[in-house]
């Protein structure tokens, strides 16, 4: 059997068995390619994990583009990618034509409802986790709390978050008396503005995929910005449901674009905006594959991570309050919000299937008193 082929196989079967976030899917890839089928050393899966962490886009799939790389050449790097994201892709544009066509229904009015007001809860928890991670220092925590009140002032979360990074890591730089070598070129074009289409569509998507650092939670602050405060195409509730979704279908949490391209223009709206969201992975994995060491050691990009980590959790619990306060709007969303609370952070380890479910039964028996 080629290499190529392989990579088809495998990732392929990844891609529909792949539930439980970024996390898990980088310990099946482990647990398959390094133990069980030796086709990289524990090293080399490190150090592409640490690489995946210092260029944006989604870890796990980068990470599905680094291993193929390494087996199949560049070939294999296109070949596992897309086999890793389009059945998540397929999975959730079905998921998204459903939602169209029967969310409006009386019935199914509060199950809906029971489902974002679950939701909050494993954001928040998520939040959490991610903020005792990079919250390093007291100068992290004050820049975060700068962010939060910046974003909270309505300016834009790319903005927020870009910049915390570059002031951070000139900061730093400047102080440590570090000489300046090079300094990467930001992409500016994906800051302008252009009249509403399906190619703004794309840009959008595209832009925040040039950009996105983090947890795959990230990419809901990001489109708050681009596509609730600036574009006005979506409401906070419809953001909550792409929230749900990447969580019941397996595969890249970033699929949950297809949600929202397909919420906002259709079929064409789903193609163009997971095009858009995951093309620029593909490009910085193949360009900078073979730079990962030099990647690992470099001082900018450390500081510049740390900076943006931070700036990102600051720029998700703005995001979440202005999602709860669109979301909690009745005694029993409120109830079915602090029970999935409870739950969540007592019951550790929950797989949030089990949150999602519990609020879509709990906000259809609600429904009834």
């Amino acid at each position: 059997m080629s290499h190529l082929k392989e990579v088809f196989q495998y990732f392929s079967k990844l891609g529909f068995v792949a539930f439980g976030g970024p996390a898990a899917h980088v310990a099946m890839m482990e647990e398959d390619l390094v133990a069980r089928k030796k086709w990289l050393s524990e090293q080399e899966f490190l150090d592409y994990m640490g690489a995946t962490n210092l260029i944006p886009g989604p870890n796990s799939t980068e990470m599905t583009m680094h291993c193929g790389y390494h087996r199949a050449g560049v070939k294999g790097l296109f070949v596992a990618g897309m086999s890793f994201i389009i059945p998540a892709v397929l999975l959730t544009l079905a998921v998204a034509v459903f939602f169209e066509k029967f969310s409006e229904i009386a019935w199914v009015v509060p199950i809906i409802n029971g489902i974002k007001a679950a939701v909050i809860s494993f954001i928040a928890a998520a939040i959490l986790k991610l903020g005792k991670k990079a919250v390093k220092s007291t100068t992290l925590f004050i820049l975060g709390v700068i962010v939060a009140g910046l974003s909270f002032w309505g300016i834009n979360e790319i903005l927020c978050i870009l910049g915390a990074g570059l002031i951070f890591m000139l900061t730093k730089q400047v102080i440590e008396k570090k000489s300046i070598n090079s300094l990467a070129i930001l992409p500016l074009f994906a800051f302008l503005k252009i009249p509403y289409s399906h190619l703004m569509l794309f840009l959008i998507f595209m832009k925040v995929g040039l950009v996105l650092f983090g947890s795959g939670y990230v990419l809901f602050a990001y489109l708050d910005g681009e596509l609730i405060e600036n574009a006005g195409w979506l409401t906070h509730p419809d953001l909550v449901e792409a929230i749900a979704i990447g969580q019941v279908t397996p595969g890249p949490v970033l699929s949950t674009a297809t949600f929202v391209g397909y919420k906002v223009g259709g079929f064409p709206g789903a193609l163009l905006a997971t095009v858009g969201i995951f093309l620029p992975s593909f490009f910085y994995v193949w360009g900078l594959n073979k730079f990962v060491s030099k990647m690992q050691n470099s001082v900018w990009l450390k500081n510049f991570l740390m900076a943006v980590n931070v700036a990102a959790v600051a720029v998700m619990v703005v995001v979440t309050v202005k999602m709860a306060q669109s979301i909690i709007i009745d005694w029993k969303t409120a109830a079915i919000c602090a029970l999935s609370f409870f739950v969540y952070f007592y019951f550790k380890g929950i797989n949030t299937l089990w949150i999602i479910l519990g609020g879509a039964l709990l906000g259809f028996i609600l429904n009834f008193i």
